[in-house]
Parts: C-alpha cells; sequence; structure tokens
C-alpha cells in the first residue's frame, strides 16, 4: 500500500430489458489487442466491458479483467481475486496502474519525464485471475443513468457488487470451479466483507473469501485510535502542509491523466464520454451518511464461519487506516476465537529472506503488517505484497494451516485451547443456568 515514509502516507491524510442493456453495454468483451502509445499490449486486460446491476436499469459497473500470466493450475481452476477500491468513489483503475495490476504509471519520474507504463514485478495476476470492478456505480467508468440510482447504504453496494459478480462468473466458461477472493482497500474494507456478508444471506451465490487492505472497516473505533486530542492534532497541522508540499507526490494524478486519454479509454471499453475522475466527490458525498456506520458486525459474521477466511493486512507507515486503528476494532470483535487471536505471537515474516514484516493469525483470522509500506500498500512494497497475498491465498508458510520456519508450535496450540475455552464456556453458559452444580466441573477444567 504507500512508498516508503517518505512522507507519502500523509496523501490519503491531506431478459427483453437485459438484451436492451447488452446492445449498449456489451456484457462481456473480446480480447483486447488495441494498445496505444501510453497503453501497451502488456497492460490490455484479457476482457473489459460493464456488467449490469438491475434488469430495470442501464447502470452498470465497468470491469476490467486480466488472467494469470503464470498460472500453476488450470484456468478454469486458478482462483480469481477480485479487487474494490475505497473512497468512496474512487476507480478500481487507481490499483489497477498504480498498485497491482500487470503494469503502473512511473510514478518515481521526474517532472519532466513523459507518463509511460512500466511492467509491474509485484502483480498480483501472476498466478491469479484479476478482475477490477468500479463501484459503485457512477465511480470511475461505471454508469450511473440517474443520480439516485447511486447506493446511499453499505448493504445496497454490496447487493449491486453481488449483481454484477455472478453472471460474469457463471456466463465465463474460464470460471468452471473458481476460488474467489474479494480484496477491498480503505473504504472497500467495507465493500468486501460486505459482499461476503451478503453471500452468506445467500448461499446459492457460493461462498468466497475476503481480505481487507488498509480497511475502514469501522471508522468510529479507529478514530479513538488518532491523534491524542485538539492540541496534538493543531500541532501537527503545519507540519502535515509542510511535508506534503515538499513531496509533491501526484500518483493519483497521473493515473487520472492516462485514463483520460481517448485512445487509452477506446482500448480499455469505457464508454463514458465524460472527463474521467480517479475519485469521484459526488458518489462520496451520496455515501456520506455511511461512512461512519461500522462494518465490523459484518467481519465478526464471516470469522465464525469455519469455511471463510479473512485476511486483514496494513502497512506500518499507514496513518490513514493503519495498524493502530486496524487493532484497535478488532480487539473488540465478538468471536470465540478473539481471545485466542489476541493472544497468537506476532511471528516475524520474511520474503525471499528479507525481513517483510510480522503476521498474526489464529482460526479463520489473519492478520499482516507489511514494513516499509503506507496507505497503497502494493504501491510502496509490489513483491511483499504479491508474496503475501499468494501466499494467503494458497495457505503457505506463516499464512497457511501447516507452519514452518518461524511457527511457534506453542504460540499455534495457545490459540487453538483459546479457541477450545471459549467455545466451551459458551456451551457451559445454558447448562449452568439449568443447573448451578456444574460450576466446580467448569472451573476444574478452565
Amino acid at each position: 500500500m504507500d512508498a516508503v515514509f517518505r512522507f507519502n502516507h500523509y496523501r490519503h491524510i491531506c431478459s427483453i430489458r437485459l438484451l436492451h442493456f447488452f446492445f449498449f453495454f456489451p456484457f462481456f468483451r473480446c480480447k483486447l489487442t488495441l494498445s496505444t502509445a501510453l497503453l501497451p499490449n502488456e497492460a490490455l486486460p484479457t476482457k473489459s466491458g460493464y456488467l449490469p446491476v438491475t434488469p430495470t436499469s442501464d447502470s452498470a459497473i465497468f470491469y476490467v479483467f486480466y488472467e494469470a500470466q503464470e498460472p500453476t493450475s488450470p484456468l478454469s481452476q486458478t482462483p480469481l481475486l477480485i479487487c474494490l477500491q475505497g473512497g468512496p468513489g474512487c476507480s478500481s483503475m487507481l490499483g489497477n496502474f498504480l498498485e497491482l495490476g500487470p503494469c503502473r504509471v512511473n510514478f518515481h519520474k521526474g517532472p519532466d519525464e513523459p507518463l509511460v507504463l512500466e511492467p509491474n514485478p509485484g502483480s498480483w495476476n501472476r498466478i491469479f485471475g484479476l478482475l477490477f470492478l468500479d463501484s459503485p456505480i457512477g465511480t470511475g467508468f461505471s454508469i450511473a443513468s440517474k443520480p439516485e440510482e447511486i447506493p446511499r447504504v453499505l448493504i445496497k453496494v454490496a447487493q449491486h457488487l453481488y449483481e454484477a459478480i455472478t453472471p460474469f462468473i457463471d456466463s465465463n466458461p474460464s470460471f468452471k470451479s473458481p476460488q474467489i477472493y474479494r480484496t477491498g482497500e480503505s473504504y472497500a474494507g467495507k465493500y468486501a466483507p460486505a459482499i461476503e456478508y451478503h453471500i452468506s444471506k445467500n448461499p446459492e451465490a457460493g461462498a468466497g473469501e475476503a481480505s481487507v487492505g488498509g480497511g475502514d472497516s469501522d471508522r468510529g473505533r479507529e478514530l479513538e485510535r488518532g491523534v491524542g486530542g485538539e492540541e496534538q492534532s493543531n500541532g501537527l497541522a503545519p507540519e502535515h502542509d509542510g511535508c506534503r508540499d515538499s513531496a509533491r507526490f501526484n500518483e493519483e494524478g497521473q493515473v487520472q491523466e492516462l485514463l483520460r486519454d481517448d485512445d487509452v479509454k477506446r482500448s480499455l471499453g469505457a464508454k463514458r464520454p465524460d472527463v474521467f475522475e480517479v475519485c469521484s466527490d459526488f458518489v462520496k458525498g451520496v455515501l456520506h451518511e455511511d461512512v461512519m456506520k461500522s462494518a465490523k458486525y459484518m467481519v465478526e459474521s464471516l470469522v465464525r464461519e469455519s469455511s471463510t477466511r479473512v485476511l486483514l493486512y496494513q502497512g506500518n507507515f499507514d496513518l490513514k487506516d493503519g495498524v493502530a486503528s486496524t487493532e484497535a476494532w478488532v480487539k473488540t470483535l465478538k468471536w470465540e476465537g478473539i481471545e485466542g487471536f489476541l493472544g497468537a505471537d506476532r511471528e516475524v515474516w520474511k520474503v525471499n529472506g528479507e525481513l517483510a514484516g510480522h503476521v498474526q493469525r489464529c482460526g479463520s483470522l489473519t492478520n499482516a503488517v507489511v514494513f516499509g509500506a503506507g496507505h497503497l500498500l502494493p504501491t510502496d512494497k509490489a513483491l511483499n505484497s504479491q508474496a503475501m497475498i499468494e501466499d494467503w491465498v494458497l495457505g503457505k508458510g506463516l499464512f497457511g494451516s501447516v507452519q514452518k520456519d518461524n511457527f511457534s508450535t506453542n504460540s499455534r496450540d495457545q490459540c487453538q485451547f483459546r479457541e477450545f475455552k471459549a467455545r466451551l464456556v459458551e456451551q457451559f453458559t445454558t447448562i449452568l443456568i439449568l443447573n448451578p452444580f456444574k460450576c466446580a466441573f467448569v472451573s476444574t477444567i478452565l
């Protein structure tokens, strides 16, 4: 998520109807081969286009899909990562061309150097499929046929995403039995668990897994771990302005410049004729009343399901939705495994022999802290973020059920015992109410 400490983290502080729809917005496009001066063949998606969110409207979510570059299994069995951007109202093309897509803007360029796309060594589609969605409608290249159709609440955002993703999966022969992982960054740390929560209420949809990066899942609790008062906040304000002005980073502006190019839009299959905005203030305003509402209960619902894994990850330099704020809301989770999770060791995590961060895990919940990264973690630590998501999806190393190297058997045993103990207490609660003589037995085994 952000570049090295270099003040980069300050950026984010500072039917018939269906046929009619498909006529205007093709459900799937053919593989694109029309490269441009700004968009080389390597950056062209396998497919792109629009996905309807309702049969009664022309509103649609814009998508870009990349096949795995080096799949380790048949494409029909290759895991699929669904990538969502935060904001609310920021385009997933920001994640595509700045963070984890196959090519990224040359954000380290000097002021007089031209804007170009460069191969991304830490692309998340190395061995996985990668699906970017501009959500909610009205965001990026997505289409809201009427302003009032833009969702005002989180559950409606999740509903639209579900309606868009389901036919994409069902109608694509490449996805016969895919493992699906929804990932959300920043404010999309609410979208990812919300989709899984919605699916849990609609089992026919097929469950997946959720990962949340620098997640804004429980803003009220996060704010409690912010700057320690008005005096400190006012004291930091001039420092913030100076750091921001001296850094002059404008990576998001570079992505916006790229996507305002007519040839690039044509190559991506984007239909919206208006000027592209990497983040929509209008969409953000529509969702304004939902911003402070917590999605923690959705995360709680997911971690209680043994079949659903949840990954939280933050850069240690992320001052927006970073380590302290994540810890603040995670420790309040109402989940039988929370005692085991909080008591689990933070295992030292290395990538290619180099220190990369630490990982804490118990049951279905994993939390990773990536060193040297801020809010846009894959931008800052591309290879480490790639290793993190691949190991978690595949269940390898510290992210797997079988631990190696730095695995502490004692720590894992303690985690499992705490989970067992919590469940035992829960099971005996009713018995104790009915028969208080059981108290001696319970106190003995606990």
